[in-house]
């Protein structure tokens, strides 16, 4: 078995709403783990998301670091490097593709900071699959969105907190409460946030095509 930390306690980015992402690897001994706690594989998923060049497998071949070796080897540094990400266009179409569902749902109004948690996520991860497959800086941070340069989303810091501050609440359930207000100030920025998104889909397409 090989327990690993990874993420912002690996970036050295901790704040007060971070928490310790731990992941576990190993065989039916894993199953003692609380998966509230732990993102738990096998050894062979892993292996296969190295093979596969996933997002995940590169976010852990750089930043992660081992806590528990049963056999005292680390067995990610075994696998070297994943193969090339080449993903990038495919996965960018689908995290917009969620970010239109989040922003239909949030319209209805009935769920509305989970809808504006839904938005963040997407918005990271299209930020995050772009950096990996397009340029020479991955970033698998919760401000990736916003560490793109000259590609970056254009968003009220406000706004961009409001985002924020869902998705703590949404996976973690606390922090102070999203006025109606902010919800309504948010949404008027979400056209913005579309074409952006837009943008980083056609620019992974010609990177693609190079």
């Amino acid at each position: 078995m090989h327990i690993y930390a990874f993420g912002s306690v690996c970036r050295g980015e901790i704040s007060q709403d971070s928490d310790v992402d731990l992941l576990v690897i190993g065989g039916a001994d894993a199953s003692q783990y609380d998966p509230d706690t732990y993102s738990i594989y096998s050894y062979d998923r892993i292996k296969g998301l190295w093979r596969e060049g996933n997002p995940f497998a590169w976010h852990l071949f750089l930043e992660s670091k081992l806590l528990f070796s049963s056999d005292r080897q680390d067995f990610l540094q075994s696998l070297g490097s994943p193969t090339a990400y080449k993903h990038c266009t495919r996965d960018c179409e689908r995290f917009l593709a969620l970010f239109r569902d989040a922003c239909s749902s949030l319209a209805c109004g009935e769920s509305q900071v989970f809808d504006l948690s839904t938005i963040f996520l997407s918005m990271r991860n299209i930020a995050t699959c772009f950096s990996l497959g397009v340029t020479e800086r991955p970033d698998f941070s919760r401000s990736s969105a916003l560490r793109l340069g000259p590609n970056s989303v254009s968003l009220p810091v406000d706004s961009y907190q409001v985002l924020e501050r869902a998705r703590v609440l949404c996976t973690r359930g606390h922090g102070p409460k999203i006025t109606d207000e902010e919800v309504e100030a948010t949404k008027r920025h979400m056209n913005e946030v579309y074409d952006w998104m837009k943008q980083l889909v056609e620019k992974a397409k010609e990177h693609e095509r190079i």
